[in-house]
């Protein structure tokens, strides 16, 4: 989450924003209403948080809790997560899902304009949140022939078994996009990223299905905290995507 000059928004009797409770704002400046007003764009980081929220807590003002939230996120956006966001002072569960569910509901329905993978470590960073997940996560980026992300999905939570990750789950949504290539990434929650026999299982079976439906699958990430896994990189496949060295 970027930096916003207006993150901390100044009122007319010259507190903080942050330091003020909702019914001290006049009625047509609160947040939604402002929101519904002049659009989602006239709303400060700030302001959009504590629009999410709705109110705070006991002691707490719902201003007080989403400056918090900003704070914390611009350092550590990518790797939020729903149990970092309830270390928060006012932030509990319900709170904590509703931000990662808005963060999420943006990443899939924002257009992917102008990223290119071209290494294993773009795939990385794309995918770096998936690091201090508790659970396993199976996600495809589809790709056009030139590299080019079209999208990034969760496709299966739980753990990586051959007889639940299906082909036809993998590549329904490849075929849907007109991908030429799917790249597949896993997390080792473990913090170990080296490949299982179950993972080189489900990676044979993608690779000759991706051959009979004509969708390359380029590479397989391993993704754990202490770093990740190019099943490509380790000379696995003979073609994917091309590594820069």
């Amino acid at each position: 989450m970027r930096k916003n000059s207006q993150n901390v928004k100044k009122t007319k009797i010259g507190k903080s924003l942050s330091n003020i409770k909702m019914d001290d704002v006049p009625p047509f400046d609160r947040p939604r209403e402002k929101m519904i007003r002049k659009g989602p764009r006239s709303l400060s980081t700030l302001e959009l948080v504590a629009a999410i929220l709705g109110k705070g807590v006991k002691g707490k003002g719902v201003f007080e809790v989403a400056s918090e939230i900003v704070k914390f996120s611009e350092k550590n956006f990518e790797r939020l997560s729903i149990e970092k966001l309830q270390s928060i002072n006012g932030v509990g569960t319900a709170k904590a899902c509703q931000i990662m569910a808005a963060i999420e509901f943006s990443r899939r329905f924002l257009i992917q304009e102008g990223i290119q993978i071209r290494t294993d470590r773009d795939v990385f960073q794309l995918v770096s949140e998936m690091a201090d997940k508790k659970q396993e996560y199976f996600l495809t980026l589809t790709v056009d022939g030139a590299n080019n992300l079209i999208q990034k999905r969760t496709v299966f939570i739980g753990t990586l078994n051959q007889s639940l990750i299906h082909p036809r789950e993998i590549f329904a949504d490849a075929i849907a996009d007109r991908a030429a290539g799917i790249i597949l990434v896993h997390n080792h929650p473990s913090g170990k990223s080296t490949p299982s026999k179950e993972d080189f299982d489900v990676t044979d079976r993608l690779l000759k299905a991706g051959k009979i439906i004509g969708i390359e699958i380029l590479d397989h990430i391993i993704v754990s905290r202490n770093g990740y896994y190019s099943f490509q990189k380790n000379g696995y496949f003979n073609k994917g995507i091309r590594v820069q060295r």
